[in-house]
This record gives structure tokens, C-alpha cells and sequence, in this order.
């Protein structure tokens, strides 16, 4: 007996899409990547015209193995995406192996089962497949899409990688000269230091403030053996969440289902984070570098993804600096004075810790200025909030372009994800529009007095800022 429950999630249909630039990116991939993703924008476009007149169905479906996915079937085209993710990212790396799980996401495609790693490429670009895996701090996650033809080896390949990755003496070598040669860019790249310095010194003495893509000395020191014990350890059936769109259907989906992810072990390594205590609240940080405009990221503790507030803070965010043209901070900062071509700012909701942060780019003599008018504006925000007329544009902005997150089959599949990720329920993408405008003005001031506190921003400035006085020396990697 099958199990699919459904449930009716209503769209809109967007006022407008610029598929141009996705369409000369893939074709500069090559000839089977661009048939994917014109199949995919074609599959878009019917889908979003489509939805006028029928509901976007989300099934779960439960295979008999007890596999379970939440699926949007949609065979206006001949195209599946799939996205999964295993709970347990790059903070679960061991100490003095930062990197581990992000080396793991270069390589697991790179040879597995019989296939060495020619051959499995081969075998994704000869069918069109797109296969990819990348680490977060807290999730590790993958990216299927195929053609409806080659599914089931799509498919089949994707339970190789997971359960069988070869780890052969060439990839792993490339891939850590990959790696290598890419945190040595990074390691002069302004931007890069900013954020990853903020991130150590609000998470201090957590996995947090751990280097995702790990250090050189680091990525030096992974073995064979670390690489196996990560898969072995950290993808099992227990951790596993996925989301499913395209031309296939739930019947379908569930052979599917057993036959890729039962060969996973059924638990995973039991693993714990500890939730961060946020640290240096206030410190300014000033790290020299020759450059003629200097970088700045900033932040302060924030609310998570699970707060009855999430909603409210989510609105009073846009309008503060989420709302690029139409936000406070690049109407004062940009527009008004001329500091910076971008200003913004953004919750971060990681599970163990959540961020309010932000960021500026301006002239090495503006810096001091620039910094002046966010903390004004994150005061200004704590003290009065938005006001109504603000409010009420940013709901309509919010509720009315909703649906451009629906502009690939990936990205609706990921969406299904966070669904069950974030535990928001399967009526969602129904329910959303709502959660925003339910929002009242006094929600919104109330919630702005609670999560902004301008005296408590720390802030990372790279570059040869003029004016600007240091509180403490900047971290290094891991403290």
C-alpha cells in the first residue's frame, strides 16, 4: 500500500524572470549541461504559466523501505531534480582537520563503486547528469538532475557516491591541489578575510569559527582514512532529508527511493554541537592590508529560524538592508552620500548560533563615516522600528515576489529540503505569504527594539582605513 499524503500549495506567478545569464553559464559548460538547463528554464516557464490555473502539489511520499521524500511532480518537461541533505556539516570537522567535510564534497563524485573517476564523470557529462555536493557548517548536502530517460542510472550513480566513493590516490591528490591552491587565492582576498575573522571572533572556542574549507596545514594532513570515516560516519538513513521536482511520479519515486538510499547505514554516529556563546560583542577589528578601499563585515547575536519572532525580524531586516534599492542603509549610505556602491544586511540563522550581520565596501577615508551611518541606522531601527508605510511595502514586496524562488526545478526541491529541515510543515509554501502578513507595525517595533543592539556590532575591517581605531587584534584560524 502506498503512503503519499499532498497537499495544495498555491503560487503566483511572478512578474517577471531573466533566464539569460543561467543559459550562457551553462552553455560555456558544454553542449549536455546546456540541454539540461534550457530543458529545466523550458520546464520553468510551463510550470510558473501553469500555476494560474492549478495548485503546485507537494506529495510525501514514503517508500516501503521507509524512505521518506517530499515530491512536486510536474511532467510538462522530461526533467527530475533531486535534493538531499545530511544533517551534520563542517562543524562536525575534528580538531585540527577543518576542511574534512568540504574535501569530502569535491571527491565523493570523483570515482565510486566500479567507476574510477574518468569513468564516472564520464558517464554524468555522456547523460546530461548533474551531480554535485557541498558542505555547510551544520548540513552536508547534494544536487541531482537528470533527463527522465536516464534516471535510473542518475539515480544509480548517486547511490555510488554516497555509499561506495572510491577515494583513489589521483582525485584526492588533484582535489587537495584544488583546495590548496584555492584558500591561497582566498588568503588575499578582502572579502574573505572579513567575513571568515567576523566569524572567529563572534564564535570563539566553537566549530564555528573553524575554517570551512579548512587551512593549508590542514588539508596537508587528510588522509584516506579520514575521508572514508566521514562517509562511514556521517551519511546515514537517520540524518537523511530529500526533496524531489520534476517527471516522475510517487509510485516511481518510491523504487527509486529504496533502491538508492537503503544501502546507507540506518544511523549515523551520534554527533552534538554546542550552541555558541556570541564573543567580542562591541571589538572592532582592523586588519592592514594595501588596498585603496577597505572591507568591512559586521554583526551581532540574531534570532533563529525556529523564533515566534523569525517572521518579524525577517521583515524589519528587509527594510533595514535586505531590501537592496529600497533599504534604509543603502538609501543613507549610498544614495544620500555617495559612500558605497553596496551596503547591506542579513539574518543568519545557523543552528547554533544565530547572526545579524552586514557588510560595506567604501573609499579607505569614508570608512569611519560609512560605519557611523550603519550604527545610526541600527539604532534608529531599535529606537522607532519601521515605519507603517515602510512595513507595508515590504510585505507586498515579500508576499508578491515569493514566487521567483521558484525559478528552477532545483531550487523548488531545495525549498522542499528546508521544509522539513526547518520542520515549517508541508503546507508551507501555502502558509508563508500569511506568516509575513500577519506582521503588525507593533510586531515589527517590538522585534526591532529586541534583536538590534548597535552597541553590541562587532566589526571586521579589511583595507587601509583612515580614522578607524582597533579594540583588539585580529584572531587567528580557530581562535
Amino acid at each position: 500500500m502506498h503512503r503519499h499524503q499532498t497537499f495544495q500549495a498555491a503560487t503566483r506567478r511572478p512578474s517577471q524572470d531573466r533566464p539569460a545569464a543561467r543559459v550562457l553559464a551553462a552553455a560555456s559548460a558544454g553542449p549536455s549541461w546546456f540541454a539540461v538547463v534550457v530543458a529545466g528554464l523550458v520546464a520553468l516557464a510551463t510550470l510558473l504559466v501553469a500555476a494560474q490555473a492549478r495548485a503546485v502539489e507537494v506529495q510525501r511520499v514514503v517508500s516501503p523501505g521507509g524512505i521518506e521524500a517530499w515530491l512536486v511532480e510536474d511532467h510538462s518537461n522530461p526533467i527530475i531534480a533531486l535534493e538531499l541533505v545530511f544533517r551534520g556539516g563542517a562543524s562536525l570537522d575534528p580538531e585540527g582537520k577543518p576542511g574534512l567535510a568540504y574535501m569530502v564534497s569535491g571527491l565523493v563524485d570523483e570515482g565510486a563503486g566500479p567507476l574510477d573517476s574518468q569513468a564516472f564523470q564520464g558517464t554524468l557529462d555522456d547523460l546530461s547528469i548533474g551531480l554535485r555536493f557541498q558542505a555547510g557548517l551544520d548540513n552536508f548536502t547534494g544536487s541531482l538532475t537528470t533527463l527522465t530517460e536516464n534516471r535510473e542510472r542518475a539515480f544509480e550513480l548517486l547511490r555510488l557516491a554516497i555509499t561506495a566513493p572510491r577515494f583513489d590516490a589521483e582525485p584526492v591528490e588533484r582535489i587537495r591541489s584544488q583546495i590548496l591552491a584555492r584558500l591561497s587565492r582566498e588568503a588575499e582576498d578582502p572579502d574573505m578575510i572579513a567575513s571568515r575573522t567576523l566569524r572567529q571572533l563572534m564564535f570563539p572556542d566553537h566549530p564555528y569559527a573553524r575554517p570551512t574549507r579548512g587551512t593549508e596545514d590542514a588539508i596537508q594532513s587528510i588522509t584516506v582514512d579520514d575521508l572514508r570515516g566521514f562517509v562511514r560516519d556521517r551519511f546515514a538513513r537517520d540524518q537523511l532529508i530529500v526533496g524531489v521536482v520534476g517527471d516522475i511520479t510517487a509510485d516511481e519515486l518510491e523504487t527509486l527511493l529504496d533502491s538508492t538510499f537503503l544501502p546507507l547505514p540506518a544511523a549515523a554516529e551520534p554527533f552534538s554541537v554546542p550552541e555558541a556563546a556570541i564573543g567580542n560583542a562591541g571589538d572592532l577589528v582592523v586588519i592592514e592590508k594595501n588596498i585603496p578601499q577597505s572591507v568591512v563585515s559586521l554583526g551581532q547575536g540574531g534570532i533563529k529560524r525556529d523564533d515566534p519572532d523569525y517572521y518579524a525580524a525577517y521583515v524589519v531586516n528587509y527594510i533595514l538592508g535586505g531590501g537592496g534599492f529600497s533599504s534604509r542603509l543603502v538609501e543613507e549610505v549610498r544614495e544620500k552620500r555617495g559612500l558605497a556602491y553596496s551596503v547591506y544586511s542579513y539574518l543568519s540563522p545557523l543552528d547554533h548560533g544565530a547572526l545579524v550581520a552586514g557588510g560595506v565596501a567604501t573609499q579607505n577615508e569614508r570608512v569611519g563615516e560609512s560605519l557611523d551611518l550603519i550604527r545610526q541606522e541600527w539604532a534608529r531601527m531599535a529606537d522607532a522600528g519601521p515605519t507603517e508605510a515602510e512595513l507595508d511595502a515590504a510585505k507586498r514586496f515579500l508576499t508578491g515576489s515569493f514566487p521567483l524562488r521558484f525559478s528552477s526545478s532545483g531550487r523548488i526541491a531545495g525549498m522542499l529540503v528546508g521544509m522539513q529541515l526547518e520542520d515549517l510543515g508541508i503546507g508551507y509554501l501555502d502558509e508563508r505569504n500569511s506568516f509575513i502578513e500577519a506582521v503588525t507595525l507593533e510586531d515589527a517595533r517590538r522585534v526591532a527594539k529586541r534583536v538590534y543592539r548597535p552597541d553590541d556590532l562587532t566589526v571586521v575591517v579589511v583595507g587601509a582605513p583612515a580614522g578607524v581605531e582597533a579594540t583588539r587584534e585580529a584572531p587567528t584560524d580557530g581562535s
